[in-house]
């Protein structure tokens, strides 16, 4: 089986003729020998100076000697002119004799110009499996350089005859290296980031399927899943079939940012709210005005709440409690008071997230099941975790996204801090991530981070959370391009590129591995650390220990 770079091609849900090459590659890989690698530039991005170049060679397939044969697939419908064949496309036509001796051409003047790679054997053919030539000879290319729909079974055989097998030579690692610079293999994010997040949705949406299969009375369940297993589909799915059924569902959580995240993605007609604006709601609703300005003000919230009688506008049918980890024991009970005696009960929580030390909250009769695997979050971020926390649960690593190892940048005080951000922003916009993609990540609470105190660092304005609400309750942020937020109040979302910044801790205790298990698990794609150089030897010496 020959080897595809760049790999995690197989994952992708394209379609059109992204999908045909995606097709190609599969029969690329399983006709040709072991001795073959095959380059792929489709959904790859690469800078020649000013300029992007998308997918100029469509796929390169080199030998072990460092000889090369490009190949040019066009799927689909081609005319045949005195000029030639062409494609047309929307506004536009290509010629394609002209376009495969412009990508030939331009990789033998890069090759020459390079200097320090021996010559090497450079061919090239037109692969056009949907198309037959009628006249190869008026075609503008040599007729044994074409396969079309008549031969598109004789590809791997063809690619062998004018691409055959030799030893490895002096050229063989400096074409790899230099094809690996030339396409410069970073995911064309853009194009990548929808397919990621459907792609990671449909598999971690499996826990919802057979989680909802379960059949029992009464139905109280308990999921005890990791971060990335699919908790927040299986709730939202309760909460919609509830809703779906004509009844009333209530979602409960610790997190404010979480609750209002859900009620962004969920329909309308039931409660999705903290367990402090539950409380709130019941005291209005009894012509109560809470008082924010007592120094107690929650707990007596809290104390008001359940001394007052659960009236039919607080009965729900189903009852969702997410982030069960940091729910005590007081709480589960003045949440329960809303269930009927027939109300379907969850309890969603992750042990490795509790953050604020409460025990585990105790659910006598409940069926539990656990959810160990992954979806969000790639596997090197995974596989750091795993070293970390070696007598933690078996975590898998079930992304289907491939993504670059984790980067770890230190530094030693506050400037240091802020340079190395900046150097963090810079290399997610580089690999392709826009601005609404990142998330910076504090390690600490809002009042001890540096950073949710600034409104810009460099040329980058953050936009924060200033602790203030509006008059409809929502959260009031400042005006920036990127989000910076604490671990606390990110806990329960993600962003595609996460930079987790201000790590800073004297030992990798206990609290310390859950603060960075929390932070970690918020990445979906790319995960960048900003560490304080003591933190730093600790991290890196727990896994060396790790091996």
């Amino acid at each position: 089986m020959a080897r595809i770079v760049p790999d995690g091609w197989r994952e992708l849900a394209v379609t059109g003729a992204a999908r045909r090459e995606i097709e190609t590659l599969s029969v690329l890989a399983n006709g040709l020998p072991d001795s073959y690698t095959v380059y792929h530039a489709v959904h790859w991005t690469g800078m020649e100076g000013r300029y992007a170049i998308y997918g100029e060679i469509d796929f390169a397939v080199v030998n072990l000697a460092g000889d090369l044969l490009l190949i040019e697939q066009k799927s689909g419908f081609l005319d045949e002119t005195p000029d030639g064949l062409v494609k047309q496309y929307p506004g536009r036509t290509k010629s394609v004799p002209v376009q495969m001796s412009r990508m030939v051409s331009q990789l033998r003047g890069k090759l020459a110009a390079r200097g320090d790679i021996p010559s090497v054997h450079t061919d090239a053919l037109l692969y056009c499996p949907d198309y037959t030539v009628r006249s190869p000879e008026t075609a503008g290319i040599v007729p044994e350089r074409i396969i079309d729909a008549t031969r598109r079974g004789q590809l791997c055989a063809i690619i062998e005859q004018l691409l055959p097998a030799r030893a490895e030579s002096a050229a063989t690692a400096k074409i790899h290296a230099f094809l690996r610079d030339l396409i410069e293999l970073d995911a064309d994010v853009s194009a990548l980031m929808g397919q990621a997040r459907e792609l990671v949705t449909r598999v971690s949406g499996g826990l919802a399927r057979w989680a909802r299969s379960l059949d029992f009375a009464p139905f109280r369940l308990r999921v005890t899943g990791t971060a990335g297993s699919g908790k927040t589909q299986l709730a939202l799915a309760e909460y919609r079939a509830t809703l779906a059924s004509g009844k009333r569902p209530l979602y409960v959580c610790f997190n404010r940012p979480l609750a209002d995240h859900f009620n962004r993605i969920a329909p309308p007609g039931g409660v999705a709210c903290t367990f402090h604006q539950l409380c709130d709601q019941r005291l209005r609703h009894a012509g109560e005005i809470p008082d924010f300005t007592r120094p107690d003000a929650f707990a007596h919230l809290a104390m008001r709440a359940g001394e007052l009688p659960v009236d039919e506008a607080f009965r729900f049918d189903t009852v969702i409690v997410d982030e069960g980890q940091d729910i005590p024991a007081t709480w589960r009970d003045r949440i329960f008071r809303h269930a009927r005696e027939d109300t379907r009960l969850l309890w969603l929580e992750d042990p490795l997230q509790n953050l604020y030390g409460q025990p585990p909250t105790p659910l006598p009769g409940w069926v539990t099941l656990h959810a160990d695997s992954n979806y969000r979050s790639p596997r090197p971020i995974v596989d750091l975790l795993r070293r970390l926390l070696p007598d933690g649960p078996a975590i898998e690593a079930a992304s289907p996204i491939a993504a670059e190892p984790v980067e770890i940048l230190d530094y030693a005080d506050t400037a240091g801090l802020y340079a190395r951000v900046k150097e963090s922003v810079r290399l997610c916009y580089s690999a392709g991530f826009k601005k609404h993609d990142l998330a910076i990540v504090s390690y600490h609470g809002r009042e001890q981070s540096h950073l949710m105190a600034l409104d810009r660092l460099g040329q980058c304005s953050l936009r924060r959370f200033t602790g203030a609400y509006d008059l409809f309750g929502q959260p009031a942020y400042s005006e920036g391009d990127v989000l910076v937020e604490s671990v606390y109040r990110f806990k329960g979302q993600a962003a595609p590129a996460v930079i987790f910044a201000e790590i800073d801790f004297d030992e990798l205790d206990d609290k310390a591995l859950r603060k960075l298990f929390v932070g970690a698990t918020r990445s979906s794609m790319k995960l960048i650390l900003v560490i304080h150089e003591r933190a730093a030897a600790r991290l890196l010496e727990r896994i060396e220990q790790a091996g």
